[in-house]
């Protein structure tokens, strides 16, 4: 007779269970036994090395039902309550429409997205204005296919993979995927790989022989097994180490932060000093003093966040000279007295015809009422340039890492907020050479060894660089930021005759290279699956 197959008592339990219920998904034999997923998985997978278990493995769509998601259905669906409105008045006006849904704590655009999907409404233009008009699917409103999954999942403890829908239901698990994938508020589908198990004919022949037999397995003797003779039928259990282990979810910075607490470091460690400045800015440090002309486009209302309360911000004083304090933790501070120094005159000046600069200016009257005005501050290099008015002579090294504000459109690689680092170094010697090295140190800190420069075009630098770095799991250069030195027309009015190497990079860009995410919203959704998987040393 061959010899015998010699199983623990989790491992006997997996081959009884895939013998009665095979072919059957792992994790399913999990949930029947009571016996760990890992443990199941050992199990089968050495009984697949021995030729007894065939293991299946495919990529399957799991349907995870949100709490709460039969309430809403139970209540209406938005589209769904809509259309029981338009039963008794097929086309409504665009305007009385909205009214209706307002008035019911509907989002037009929810109702509009998922109506039209599902074919029950549609909107048309006419030259008397917006209608929404009642379809003929619409009329007919029956249940949808993503109401019968959820419906399906929820008996099923509100998990089940959309290949497990019984025909019965006569579900199209096309159209649900259509229909859920982008509503997360009812349920999520997510891409699982599935390990499905089945004996083997050699393994069917095995269990029917008798030849697999259960033992008692334990990690100890106890005094009573001893005592009793029972050791003779316990089989210690060896320490596998090649199992895996139970994953760990410790307490952990969120990334973002994490990479923001990393630029820091990197630049402190560089030798220089944090400078901040408020986020709620005046258009004079934002614009003026970068020499940027006060028709400019970015200056519009399109681009650029303005504040109505307050309105105006007061300009520099004529006669003073804002000094650091202490460890320069703070722009502004103790004010020294300087007859001769007026920032306002000299920006004026070097807007309109150039002043001492050598330059032409913009030739046009400046306005201090429009150097005034509030804005949410468009970049930190805000704060940069209030360090260098307050610090003109060399040596120095200064840094602001923040929020920043602009009026873009989100998209996966835009938003209105989002933070950017930009530092400046004051020193006679300075040259592009400098710049290019600093900020490949930085960079090298950051983890990213290949870095180069192409030549650009900003503003208020000249040379202009663009910074590209090497990303190795994607095999290409990509560009994260813009550096240069100050043009006179910038430093000089600040009372600065010295060369300044700037530069300003974006954080968020870093987080996603570093993170492999593709779409800038990954950055600040609360999805705590996401972020319990972010590793710890990345």
């Amino acid at each position: 007779m061959p010899d015998e197959i010699l199983l623990n008592e989790a491992a006997y339990a997996v081959w009884q269970t895939v013998k009665e219920r095979g072919p059957i998904e792992l994790g399913e034999v999990a949930k029947h036994t009571g016996i760990d997923q890992a443990q199941v998985s050992a199990a089968a997978t050495e009984a697949a090395q021995h030729g007894y278990f065939a293991i299946t493995e495919a990529d399957r769509d799991e349907l995870t039902v949100n709490q709460g998601a039969q309430h809403t259905i139970d209540d209406g669906l938005p589209e769904r309550r809509a259309v029981e409105r338009l039963l008794a008045s097929p086309r409504m006006a665009m305007q009385s429409f909205a009214e209706w849904a307002n008035a019911n704590g509907l989002a037009v655009s929810e109702i509009l997205k998922w109506g039209i999907a599902r074919k029950w409404i549609e909107r048309e233009k006419s030259e008397s204005g917006a209608f929404i008009t009642l379809t003929s699917l619409g009329r007919n409103a029956w249940r949808g296919e993503d109401e019968k999954a959820i419906e399906y999942a929820l008996t099923k403890g509100g998990n089940v993979y959309l290949d497990q829908i019984p025909s019965s239901w006569n579900i199209d698990v096309d159209q649900v995927r259509f229909l859920l994938e982008k509503r997360p508020e009812l349920a999520r589908i997510k891409k699982r790989a599935s390990r499905t198990l089945s004996l083997t004919n050699q393994g069917k022949v095995a269990i029917d022989s008798g030849r697999v037999r259960k033992i008692i397995e334990r990690n100890t003797l106890t005094p009573e097994d001893l005592e009793s003779g029972a050791w003779r039928e316990i089989k210690l259990r060896p320490y596998d180490v090649t199992l895996a282990a139970k994953d760990v979810y410790p307490a952990k910075i969120h990334p973002l932060r994490k990479i923001i607490e990393q630029t820091r470091r990197a630049f402190l460690e560089m030798g220089f000093a944090e400078v901040v400045s408020p986020m709620v800015e005046s258009a004079f440090w934002n614009f003026d003093a970068l020499f940027q002309p006060q028709d400019h486009p970015a200056r519009d209302m399109q681009d650029t966040f303005y504040m109505l309360h307050p309105a105006e911000a007061p300009l520099p004083e004529k006669g003073v000279r804002n000094l650091f304090h202490g460890d320069a933790s703070t722009p502004g501070g103790e004010k020294v007295p300087d007859t001769f120094f007026d920032i306002v005159e000299n920006v004026r000046r070097t807007h309109e015809d150039g002043w001492e600069t050598g330059s032409e200016g913009w030739g046009y009257a400046w306005s201090p009422d429009v150097s005034k005005q509030v804005v949410l501050r468009t970049h930190t290099t805000a704060a940069t340039i209030r360090a260098l008015a307050a610090n003109p002579n060399p040596p120095g090294k200064f840094f602001c890492v923040g929020w920043t504000y602009r009026n873009e459109t989100i998209s996966f690689k835009h938003l209105p907020v989002f933070h950017q680092v930009d530092g400046i170094i004051i020193d006679e010697e300075a040259n592009l050479a400098s710049l290019m090295g600093t900020l490949q140190e930085f960079y090298s800190k950051m983890g990213f060894g290949r870095v180069k420069f192409k030549p650009a075009f900003y503003p208020y630098t000249e040379p202009s660089v663009d910074v590209v770095v090497y990303m190795e799991s994607r095999g290409k250069w990509l560009e994260m930021g813009g550096a240069g030195i100050f043009r006179p027309e910038v430093t000089l009015p600040l009372g600065c005759k010295f060369p300044v190497l700037a530069w300003g990079l974006g954080i968020e860009r870093l987080a996603m290279l570093r993170f492999g995410l593709s779409d800038i919203r990954e950055l600040f959704r609360p999805s705590l699956d996401a972020l319990e998987g972010v590793p710890l040393c990345r």
